[in-house]
């Protein structure tokens, strides 16, 4: 699949599970120096894939006749700190919930360590500045998420399918901690009980077959 094909492929998934609304959000894919990227004012669910631009990782237009996303600069901030392969920034409720109420969403499920624990909230600038990707770029570091303050959600990946589901489960983790506040003040896992989840994926139980 070329990579303007997994945009749209990607693209459609995010308008499908309520990631992203209207002309919101917008994901790239770089296979080399060069980064397709989502087009500025078109709904991720009407792509095709001539209409993806694709850029250098300098932000010089190669191919495509419409504008690359507004948000391309953080784009290639995220992609020259990380090396990382696929990013997708949403605006999905859950995730602008805790993005517009909190300075980090906190370790409330084990599975958040497949982000890299505490995810962090970019302190706010407005988008598509050089300010909004020296933020996010900062509040990755280390991490396979963020969220941006009063914005959004971005996550990364070694693949699309890698950053996509990195955003699935960021919105179900925000979505459990808001859902949570609801019943009670939710417990956050502590150091200690995030290193014994480590350790125990590193060492997994085995089961004996029986013998006959």
């Amino acid at each position: 699949m070329s990579l303007r094909e997994q945009l749209c492929e990607y693209g459609r998934r995010a308008v499908e599970l309520g990631l992203v609304i209207g002309t919101s959000g917008n994901l790239s894919v770089r296979r080399g120096d060069q980064v397709a990227v989502t087009p500025s004012g078109v709904a991720l669910d009407r792509l095709t894939p001539e209409m993806c631009p694709i850029v250098d990782t300098d932000g010089h237009l190669i191919e495509g006749e419409l504008q690359p996303s507004s948000e391309t600069p953080m784009h290639l901030a995220v992609y020259q700190a990380t090396g990382t392969q696929a990013i997708v920034h949403t605006h999905s409720v859950f995730g602008t919930v805790v993005a517009t109420t909190m300075t980090e969403l906190p370790p409330v499920h084990y599975n958040a360590l497949l982000l890299g624990g505490v995810v962090k909230v970019a302190e706010y600038a407005t988008y598509g500045t050089p300010e909004l990707a020296a933020n996010v770029r900062a509040a990755l570091e280390g991490k396979q998420a963020a969220l941006m303050a009063n914005h959004g959600g971005v996550t990364i990946g070694a693949t699309m399918e890698q950053a996509f589901e990195a955003t699935r489960l960021l919105e179900w983790l925000c979505e459990v901690y808001v859902r949570g506040l609801a019943v009670g003040k939710p417990a956050v896992l502590t150091d200690e009980q995030l290193a014994a989840v480590v350790d125990r994926a590193a060492n997994p139980p085995t089961f004996p077959r029986r013998d006959g």
